[in-house]
């Protein structure tokens, strides 16, 4: 299948990558978890009133070395459906609560749990749906030898506005240039990003379509 990344393989581990990543992971997402305790439960008490039961969206993601995690978010749709018992589409059941949540990403603060745990890393390449797998290239697939993060350099450059090619272009960069000051960088710019609510793409609208059925698209060309 046709790729548009152009990176080279050239993964790199230097000493922060090795024996720094890690520990700072654990103790900066447990005082996040510590400092926002209340905002995370205010959050969760607000989406068990404006949306139901249960409050936190759980999905099977691919991790570090493509093992398989569950990663929780706060949901941020309803559980409407129609006459035959079946699910609205999703730009009727996200609400306007929903969408602020998701503007702001506090629906992902979840995800610090992830972090504590070691399944997630607070930078690095997003996780992505699981059947996505099948269609990476092997440069692309260079985005699964760290862990998955809550914010990553494809995030702070286009987040869901960013095409594909794009997105896995910044991943594969990151993965190969993994330094403290980027991390640091990243992290900076994404609580910008967040306060400004800026590249924010609807599913559906903005972003672009599903991996797998892009990549079937542009493979039968």
């Amino acid at each position: 299948m046709r790729s548009g990344v152009k990176e080279e393989v050239n993964v790199k581990k230097g000493i922060y990558r090795k024996f720094f990543k890690r520990p700072m992971d654990f103790i900066l997402s447990l005082m996040a978890i510590t400092i926002l305790s209340p905002v995370l439960m205010v959050v969760a008490m607000l989406v068990r009133l404006k949306l139901g039961s249960p409050v936190l969206f759980k999905q099977k993601r691919p991790g570090l070395d493509e093992k398989i995690n569950t990663k929780h978010k706060y949901r941020t749709m309803t559980d409407e459906k129609d006459e035959n018992d079946e699910l609205l589409s999703d730009s009727i059941r996200l609400t306007r609560f929903g969408r602020m949540l998701r503007s702001t990403s506090l629906d992902e603060l979840p995800e610090l749990f992830n972090i504590l745990k070691g399944d997630m890393s607070i930078v690095g390449p997003r996780p992505l749906a699981i059947q996505y797998l099948p269609y990476y290239t092997e440069t692309e697939r260079i985005r699964h030898s760290v862990r998955p993060g809550l914010s990553g350099l494809a995030q702070i450059n286009g987040r869901n506005t960013a095409t594909w090619e794009e997105r896995f272009n910044y991943d594969v960069k990151y993965v190969n240039e993994i330094t403290f000051l980027g991390d640091l960088k990243i992290i900076i710019q994404t609580v910008l990003k967040a306060i400004q609510r800026s590249d924010i793409g609807e599913r559906g609208v903005d972003a672009p379509m599903d991996f797998d059925k892009y990549r079937m698209k542009d493979f039968w060309r």
